[in-house]
C-alpha cells in the first residue's frame, strides 16, 4: 500500500507556498471578486424569504430626533442609565448602570454575564465545507518591508491601507506604496525619517475611492495628504484637532470629506478645499471625547454600481464609543439617526464596526455590523418613501470567543478574528462556522501604543488604554473580496477559494469522499461562501456535474489501485464496501446510469470482489424503485451473484422489482420454482408472459393432494396456500402480485380467466376419482374463512355487470353444493359459509338467491342435541350467523327453543336482547358456567346506563332480588358491591333472604369491611347498628382471630355493646380455663387481653375521665376476678401469669387515668385489703418511678429542644454570612480577576478575604483530599503557618461572578510532618474562624455537661430494668450519675408529700 499523505504537513506546505502563479491568480481575481460581491447581492434577491430572520423588527421613528449637540452633552453617570431612541432595541437583561467611560478600570465591574449565555463551540467543519479561505504570503512586499527597515531605517510597519495599491505605514513616519501586480514592486516611498522624527509613527492610513489620494495620520496628531500618482505632498495638517494620536482617518465617498478620530476620543470632520490654487482644510468637531471616548469610526462606502442608492446621499457615519453606538448623517445636514447602548460587557473588549450592502426582502440596503465582546449585532438601514431612515435589528450572532476584528468578505460571508488570533469564517444567514484558521504566524501588528498615546505623553483614560491592548484596526484592510493582514515583518492576503479550488484542495488532501460531498452541495445550491459559479441553475449544475464525473472515475481508479493485494478476502471486501457505495450513490444522484453501468462497471469488473460489492450496492436502490432500466448484462450478473451466494430471498425481492423481459424467462421460472421463490415465479409469469392461470395451476398441484387425503399440510405447503389466496385476491381486485397494478386493459380479462378457472368442473389431467369443482373444494378445505373473505371483497366490486353477477350466483351455488352435500366440513366451516351468505343476502342491492330450507338445515345441524362435541364452536358459529343478518332467515320462537335445548345461552341472550326481555338474560348468565360471573356487570349496566325504560329496569331489579342468594353464593364481594350501589335501601330485606348463616357472614363482611375492596361510601349506606352487631356476632363465630383487625377498620359500631361482647368472650375463656390445664387457654387469654387493651387505648383519647374509668376498670376487674376466687391454701394455677397480666393492664391504663384513682381502686379491693399490701408494694413503687421518669424526660427534652434551636439559628446565621474579599486581584499572580479566553472563569474567595484564580491555586498545589472530594486551601494562610500552624480553608467555587462561598476551617494544631494525626485532621469536618467564635460563645454560655452526655445518661437509665435516675441508694463509680453532680443546674421541685 502507498503511504497516506500527512494532511497537516500538506496543509502547512500549501499555506506557506506562494508561487508566482498563485499570486498572479490572486491579484488577477481581484476585479472578478469585486464583481462577485455585487453578483452575490443579485443572487440573494432570488433566495426565499424564509431565509431572512423572522425576529427582525423596525425601530419606530421619533417625533423629534436628538441633535448631535444633545448627544454630546449627555452624561454617563452611574446613576443615570442611557436612554435609547427605541426601547425595543434594548436588551434589559444585559443593561448595566455603570459606565465604562471612566478614568479607572477598577471602578467598573468586570463580571461578564454574557459569558454565561455563550454557545458551545461548533464542531470542526472541514469535512462539510473544505478549506474555504486561501491565504498567501506576499513575499515581495514582505521582503521590501524588512529591507526598508534595515537599509533606510524605515522602522517597523504600523498600518496598512489597500485599494488598487497597497500602502504600508511605518514607525518612522514613512508610507511605502506597493503595486498589486505580480512583481509587487515598490512604487513610492512617501515622507522621510526626519519628518517621522517630528510627527512620530504613522498610526492610520486611508485611500480614497479612485486611488488618487492617501491620508496619513501620525502618532503625534499630524495629518498629511499625498498624491499617489506623482508622490507629491498636497497637504500637511497640524491644527485639525488637539495634539493626540490619530487612531482612525477615513475618506468618505466624497473625495473632499474625511473623518478622523484621535486618542482623546474625539471625532472630527475634515473638509478639503482649493481656492485660488491654495489647498486648505477645515475641521469640525463631531463628537467630543470629554463626554465619552469614541475609539472606532466607519463611514458607509458605496461602489459605483450603487452610487444612485437613496442612502448614499446621507453620507452615513457609524461611531463606537466605550458605551454606545451612534449612526449619524453628515449630509445634507448633521443629524443623529440612531443610538444603541452595548449593555454590560468586558471593559477590555474592542468595539468593532463594519458596513456592507446586503439583499433583504428583495431590496439591497446597507447593513451595519457592530460588536464588542462575543455578540455581533446586525442593523439593517433603509430609507422609506418620505425620506426618513429606518433601522431594523436583525438576528444577532452569539459566539464563544471575544472578537478583535470583523470583516465582510461578501454579503453572506463574514470573517472574524478572535483574541487568540484565530480566524473564523461564518455564514451570516445560517450563522454556521465554515472554517477556522490559525494566523499566529502572521505576528499581527497591534495599535496599543497609539491608543495609549505614548508619543504625546500617554494622556488618555485607563478605559481607552485597556481597549487598546488588543486593538488592531490599522493592521487589517479589506478590498475587493480580499483581506490583508499586516505583520511585524510580513503582509498576508486572504480570500475565498473558488468552488473548484475548494474541491481540488480536498482532493490534494486525499479526501475524495469529502470532495464529492462538497461538490454535491455546490450542485444542489446548498453550499456556503460559493465563488466562481455563475449563470442559471441548470448551467451551474452542469458545470459541477462534469467535475463530479471526473472525480468519480478517479475515485474508481483509486479504489482499484488502493486495494490490498494480499490478506483475507474480508479485508478486500471491507475496502470496496467503504468506497464503491459512494460511487454508486453519486452516479444515481447525478442520474448518470450510463456512466454507472458502462465506464464504472467496466472498471470495477476487473476485480471480482469489487464487482460483487458493486452488485450488492444496487439492491437497496432496486428495492426502493429508485433504479430502473438496468442493462441486461448487469441484471444477469446481479441474479447470478446473489444465487452464487445462496441469498435466494434477496434474489426474489430483486426480481419482483426488475424488468425481466430481456432475460431468459424459462430459465428464471425454473430457478424460482426450484428455490421456492413463488412470488418471483408469479411475477415472471405475469410480467414476462402475461400469463395469470399457470401459476395457480402449479400451486394447486402441490397443496391439493394432501388436503384431499385429509393430511396435515407442511409449513411450506401452508405458505404456498396463503400465497395462492393472496394471488387470487389480487387478480380479482385488479392488482398485480406481489406489488403494483395490472394494466387497465387486462383487468377484465384477468378476472374472467380466474373465475373460469375456479368454477372448472375438473382440473387438467384430472384422475378418475377426482371430485367435482376441485379448485373451490381445495380452497375451502385450506382456509374457508379467508377464501370466503376473498369472494366477499370481490363481490363488492360487482356493480351493473351482468356477467359478473352470473359468476357470483354460480360460485354461491357451487359453494352450497360442495359444503352442504358433504360431511367432511366442520361446523365452523359450514357456519362461515352461511355467515358469508347471510351478509350477502342482507345487502340492499342483493341479487343472490339461496333456498331458505338450507338455513333450517344448518340450524338443525348446529343445534343437534345428540352431538355434544364442539359445543362452543357451534354456538359461536350460529351467533356470528345471526349477527351477520341471518336472523331473518329463521323463525324466532323455534330458534329460541332449539337454542335453550342445546344450551346455547349466548344465542338466547342475543334473541332476548332483540325482544328487550333483559330480565331473562340474567337467567342466561346464571345458567352459563363460562359467563356466570359477568352477570354482576350486566345488572349494573342495565340499572345505571341510560337508554332503558323504567319498566325494563324494574324487571331486572326484581329479577336480581329474586336471585340474590345465588348471586351472593357466586361472588360475595361483587354481590355486596351491587347491593350497596343499587339496593342500598333494601339491605335488611336482602339479609332476611339470606338464610344460610355462612353466606350472610360473607355478604356482611364484604359489605362492611372496607378491606374487602368494594368501592362504596360506607356513610351513604346508612346501615343500622343492629346489622353491625349481627356482623360482629357472626365474626366472633366464624372468624374469631380477625375480630380485633376488623374492629380497627370499622367506624360505626357502638362501643359499649362491643366491649360487653368481648368481655363476655373473655370470661367464657377463663371459665373454660378452670376445666382444663392446657396452656393454649392461657395463651388465648393473653391474646384477647392484648386486643382488648389496644381497643381501649384507641378510644380513650375521645373520652373524658369518668368515661375512661368506666372503660378501663371493668377490664381490671375481669383480670382480678380469678385471683379473688383463689386462696392461699388453694392458689390459682396461673396466679403469677395473671398478676403479670394485671400489671400490664395497670401500666396501660396509667396513661389515661390518674394514679390516685388507680391506687384507690386497688386498695379498696378485698383481695388487697387484708394485710397484703406488701404484695403490691413493688407494683406501686414501679408506677411511681415510671411517672417521675416520664415527667423528667418530658421537661428535659423541651429544654434541650429550645436550646438546640437557638444554637442552630446562631450557627446558620454565621455560616450564611457573605464573604468580603480584601482586594480585587489574585493574591498569587497579582492580576485583576477577569474573564480569560484560554481558560474557564473560576474565581475562588476564602473567608480570610484572600482571592485567587483557580489555575493559580492549582499551580501552587493548594488542594487537599477530604472524604474523596478535592478542597481548596488558602495559599497565603498556608504559607504563613509553615512553623507548624496549619490552616485549611475550603470553599465552593462560583463561576463567572463573586458570591459568598461556604468556607470551612479546621482548628489550628501543632503537628509534625510525620504525625499520622494529620490525615485524620484533614478528613474531619472543619470550621472557619467565624464558626469557631460562635461555637466558643455558645460553650461559654452553657458551661456544664454536654447535651450528648445528658441524652446518653437518659437513654442508659431508660434501658435499665429498674431505673431511678434520682435515687440516691446506689453508690460507686458505676452509679456516679451526672444528675448528681453539683454543676448540674437543672433544679426540680419535688411534689409536696403528706406524712
Amino acid at each position: 500500500m502507498e503511504n497516506e499523505p500527512d494532511h497537516e504537513n500538506v496543509e502547512q506546505s500549501l499555506c506557506a507556498k506562494t508561487t508566482d502563479e498563485e499570486l498572479n491568480k490572486s491579484f488577477s481575481l481581484e476585479a472578478s471578486l469585486s464583481k462577485f460581491s455585487y453578483i452575490d447581492l443579485d443572487k440573494e434577491l432570488e433566495f426565499r424569504n424564509d431565509l431572512i430572520d423572522d425576529k427582525e423588527f423596525d425601530i419606530p421613528q421619533v417625533d423629534t430626533p436628538p441633535t448631535l449637540e444633545s448627544i454630546l452633552n449627555e452624561t454617563d453617570d452611574e446613576d443615570e442609565s442611557f436612554v435609547l431612541e427605541d426601547p425595543t432595541l434594548l436588551n434589559i437583561d444585559t443593561i448595566d448602570s455603570h459606565s465604562y467611560d471612566t478614568s479607572s478600570v477598577a471602578s467598573s465591574d468586570s463580571g461578564d454575564r454574557t459569558n454565561l449565555k455563550r454557545k458551545k463551540k461548533l464542531p470542526d467543519s472541514f469535512s462539510l465545507h473544505g478549506s474555504v479561505m486561501r491565504h498567501s504570503l506576499l513575499k515581495g512586499i514582505s521582503a521590501q518591508i524588512v529591507s526598508a527597515a534595515d537599509k533606510v531605517d524605515a522602522g517597523l510597519p504600523t498600518a496598512i491601507a489597500v485599494s488598487s495599491l497597497i500602502a504600508v505605514g511605518t514607525s518612522h513616519g514613512l508610507a511605502l506604496i506597493f503595486g498589486k501586480d505580480q512583481n509587487q514592486a515598490l512604487r513610492l516611498c512617501l515622507g522621510s525619517t526626519s519628518v517621522g522624527g517630528q510627527y512620530g509613527a504613522i498610526s492610520a492610513l486611508s485611500i480614497n475611492n479612485d486611488c488618487s489620494r492617501l491620508l496619513c495620520g501620525f502618532a503625534k496628531g499630524q495629518i498629511t495628504m499625498w498624491d499617489l500618482a506623482s508622490g507629491k505632498l498636497l497637504r500637511s495638517i497640524t491644527d485639525a484637532h488637539p495634539g493626540t494620536a490619530i487612531l482612525h482617518i477615513k475618506f468618505t465617498d466624497d473625495p473632499t470629506l474625511a473623518i478622523c478620530n484621535d486618542s482623546g476620543g474625539s471625532v472630527f470632520e475634515l473638509t478639503f478645499k482649493r481656492v485660488m490654487g491654495v489647498r486648505t482644510c477645515e475641521s469640525r468637531c463631531l463628537f467630543s471625547g470629554s463626554k465619552g471616548e469614541v475609539c472606532c469610526i466607519e463611514p458607509l462606502h458605496s461602489k459605483p454600481e450603487l452610487k444612485d442608492h437613496p442612502i448614499t446621499q446621507f453620507s452615513l457615519l457609524a461611531m463606537a464609543s466605550l458605551t454606545k453606538i451612534l449612526v449619524i448623517g453628515l449630509k445634507p445636514s448633521l443629524k443623529v439617526w440612531m443610538t444603541f447602548p452595548y449593555g454590560r460587557m468586558d471593559p477590555s473588549s474592542v468595539p468593532l464596526l463594519a458596513w456592507h450592502f446586503v439583499a433583504v426582502h428583495n431590496y439591497v440596503n446597507p447593513m451595519l455590523a457592530f460588536c464588542r465582546g462575543d455578540v455581533v449585532h446586525f442593523l439593517l438601514v433603509k430609507r422609506d418613501e418620505s425620506g426618513a431612515i429606518h433601522v431594523t435589528k436583525q438576528k444577532h450572532l452569539h459566539l464563544y470567543y471575544d472578537l478583535i476584528n470583523f470583516t465582510w468578505i461578501n454579503s453572506r460571508t463574514i470573517v472574524l478574528l478572535d483574541s487568540v488570533e484565530k480566524l473564523h469564517v461564518i455564514d451570516r444567514q445560517t450563522q454556521e462556522e465554515l472554517e477556522t484558521v490559525e494566523i499566529s504566524e502572521v505576528q499581527l501588528v497591534y495599535n496599543s501604543s497609539h491608543f495609549k498615546s505614548l508619543a504625546t505623553g500617554g494622556n488618555v483614560s485607563q478605559a481607552l488604554a485597556l481597549v487598546g491592548e488588543k486593538a488592531c484596526y490599522q493592521s487589517i484592510s479589506s478590498y475587493g473580496g480580499q483581506i490583508f493582514y499586516l505583520g511585524t515583518k510580513s503582509v498576508y492576503v486572504m480570500m475565498l477559494r473558488s468552488w473548484r479550488e475548494r474541491v481540488d484542495h480536498l482532493l490534494k488532501q486525499d479526501c475524495l469522499t469529502e470532495a464529492l460531498a462538497l461538490a454535491w452541495s455546490f450542485h444542489e445550491g446548498k453550499a456556503k461562501a460559493v465563488v466562481g459559479l455563475s449563470g442559471d441553475a441548470s448551467k451551474r449544475k452542469a458545470i459541477v456535474a462534469d467535475r463530479m464525473v471526473e472525480i468519480l472515475l478517479h475515485y474508481a481508479d483509486r479504489a482499484l489501485k488502493k486495494c490490498p493485494d494480499q490478506g483475507k478476502i474480508q479485508v478486500m471486501e471491507q475496502h470496496f464496501q467503504d468506497m464503491v457505495p459512494v460511487i454508486v450513490d453519486y452516479c444515481l444522484l447525478l442520474q448518470r446510469k450510463d456512466l454507472l453501468f458502462s465506464q464504472v462497471y467496466d472498471k470495477l469488473s476487473e476485480n471480482s470482489v469489487a464487482k460483487g460489492v458493486f452488485l450488492e450496492c444496487l439492491e437497496p436502490y432496486i428495492l426502493s424503485d429508485k433504479l430502473v432500466g438496468i442493462t441486461p448484462q448487469v441484471m444477469k450478473d446481479l441474479i447470478v451473484h446473489f444465487q452464487d451466494k445462496k441469498l435466494m430471498e434477496n434474489v426474489e425481492a430483486l426480481i419482483v422489482h426488475m424488468d425481466i423481459t430481456s432475460l431468459d424467462i424459462q430459465q428464471i421460472v425454473l430457478m424460482c420454482w426450484e428455490n421456492r421463490l413463488y412470488d418471483a415465479m408469479i411475477y415472471v409469469y405475469n410480467r414476462g408472459m402475461n400469463e395469470f392461470i399457470s401459476p395457480m395451476e402449479k400451486l394447486f398441484r402441490v397443496i391439493a393432494p394432501p388436503l384431499n387425503a385429509g393430511k396435515t399440510l407442511t409449513d411450506e405447503q401452508v405458505v404456498m396456500g396463503n400465497k395462492l389466496l393472496v394471488y387470487i385476491s389480487c387478480c380479482l381486485a385488479g392488482r398485480a402480485y406481489p406489488l403494483g397494478d395490472i394494466p387497465e386493459d387486462l383487468v377484465p380479462l384477468v378476472k374472467n380467466q380466474v373465475f373460469e378457472f375456479l368454477i372448472r368442473l375438473h382440473s387438467t389431467e384430472a384422475p378418475p376419482e377426482e371430485e367435482i369443482y376441485p379448485y373451490i373444494r381445495t380452497l375451502l378445505h385450506f382456509d374457508t374463512r379467508e377464501f370466503l373473505n376473498v369472494l366477499a371483497l370481490t363481490f363488492e366490486d360487482f356493480k351493473n355487470d351482468k356477467q359478473a353477477v352470473e359468476y357470483q350466483q354460480r360460485i354461491v351455488d357451487i359453494l352450497l353444493k360442495v359444503m352442504v352435500e358433504n360431511s367432511d366440513f366442520t361446523p365452523s366451516q359450514v357456519g362461515c359459509l352461511f355467515t358469508f351468505l347471510a351478509r350477502q343476502l342482507a345487502k340492499p342491492d342483493n341479487t343472490l338467491f339461496v333456498n331458505r330450507t338450507l338455513f333450517d338445515q344448518v340450524l338443525e345441524f348446529l343445534c343437534s342435541p345428540d352431538d355434544d362435541s364442539r359445543h362452543s364452536e357451534r354456538q359461536q358459529v350460529l351467533l356470528e350467523l345471526l349477527q351477520a343478518g341471518g336472523i331473518v332467515q329463521f323463525e324466532e320462537s323455534r330458534l329460541i327453543r332449539m337454542a335453550e335445548k342445546a344450551e346455547f345461552y349466548q344465542i338466547c341472550e342475543f334473541m332476548y336482547e332483540q325482544e328487550h326481555q333483559y330480565d331473562k338474560i340474567i337467567d342466561c348468565y346464571l345458567r352459563d358456567p363460562l359467563r356466570e360471573e359477568e352477570v354482576f356487570n350486566y345488572i349494573h349496566n342495565i340499572l345505571s346506563i341510560p337508554g332503558y325504560s323504567v319498566e325494563e329496569k324494574q324487571s331486572v331489579w326484581q329479577k336480581a332480588m329474586d336471585h340474590i342468594e345465588e348471586l351472593v353464593a357466586l361472588k360475595p364481594c361483587k354481590a355486596a358491591e351491587l347491593v350497596a350501589t343499587h339496593f342500598s335501601e333494601q339491605i335488611e330485606t336482602v339479609i332476611k333472604k339470606l338464610q344460610n348463616q355462612v353466606l350472610l357472614f360473607k355478604f356482611l363482611r364484604s359489605l362492611l369491611d372496607p378491606r374487602e375492596g368494594i368501592h362504596v361510601n360506607q356513610e351513604s349506606l346508612q346501615i343500622s347498628p343492629c346489622i353491625i352487631e349481627q356482623f360482629i356476632e357472626l365474626l366472633c363465630q366464624f372468624s374469631p382471630n380477625h375480630v380485633i383487625e376488623t374492629l380497627q377498620v370499622l367506624e360505626c359500631y357502638r362501643l359499649e355493646e362491643t366491649i360487653q361482647r368481648l368481655q363476655s368472650k373473655l370470661q367464657e375463656i377463663i371459665r373454660q380455663d378452670k376445666n382444663t390445664k392446657e396452656d393454649p387457654s392461657l395463651k388465648d387469654v393473653e391474646e384477647t387481653m392484648v386486643e382488648t387493651i389496644a381497643l381501649c387505648q384507641r378510644n380513650s383519647h375521645n373520652l373524658n375521665q369518668q368515661q375512661r374509668e368506666a372503660l378501663w376498670f371493668p377490664l381490671l376487674e375481669a383480670m382480678m376476678a380469678p385471683q379473688k376466687l383463689s386462696s392461699s391454701a388453694s392458689p390459682h394455677p396461673h396466679s403469677e401469669a395473671l398478676k403479670s397480666l394485671t400489671m400490664q393492664v395497670l401500666n396501660s391504663m396509667a396513661a389515661f387515668i390518674a394514679l390516685p384513682s388507680i391506687l384507690q381502686r386497688i386498695l379498696q379491693d378485698p383481695v388487697y385489703g387484708k394485710g397484703k399490701l406488701g404484695e403490691i408494694q413493688g407494683l406501686i413503687l414501679g408506677m411511681l418511678d415510671t411517672f417521675n421518669y416520664e415527667t423528667l424526660l418530658e421537661t428535659t427534652t423541651s429544654l434541650l429542644n429550645q436550646d438546640l434551636h437557638w444554637s442552630l439559628c446562631n450557627l446558620r446565621a454565621s455560616v450564611t454570612r457573605g464573604l468580603n474579599p480584601k482586594q480585587d486581584y489574585c493574591s498569587i499572580c497579582l492580576q485583576q480577576y477577569k474573564r480569560r479566553q484560554e481558560m474557564a472563569d473560576e474565581i475562588i474567595v476564602f473567608s480570610c478575604g484572600h482571592l485567587y484564580h483557580s489555575f493559580c491555586l492549582q499551580s501552587k498545589e493548594c488542594t487537599i483530599e477530604i472524604e474523596g472530594q478535592t478542597r481548596w486551601t488558602c495559599y497565603k494562610c498556608s504559607s504563613s503557618n509553615k512553623a507548624g500552624k496549619l490552616s485549611e480553608n475550603s470553599s465552593e467555587v462560583k463561576k463567572g461572578r463573586i458570591t459568598p462561598s461556604q468556607v470551612k476551617m479546621s482548628p489550628s494544631c501543632h503537628l509534625s510532618k510525620g504525625d499520622p494525626a494529620i490525615k485524620k485532621a484533614t478528613s474531619e469536618p472543619v470550621l472557619d474562624p467565624q464558626q469557631i467564635q460562635a461555637f466558643d460563645q455558645l460553650c461559654h454560655l452553657y458551661r456544664g455537661s454536654s447535651r450528648l452526655a445528658l441524652l446518653t445518661e437518659l437513654s442508659q437509665n431508660r434501658s435499665g430494668e429498674s431505673c431511678r435516675p434520682f435515687g440516691g441508694s446506689q453508690s460507686g463509680p458505676a452509679f456516679n450519675s451526672i444528675f448528681q453532680k453539683e454543676n448540674f443546674q437543672l433544679q426540680l421541685i419535688p411534689p409536696v408529700t403528706e406524712d
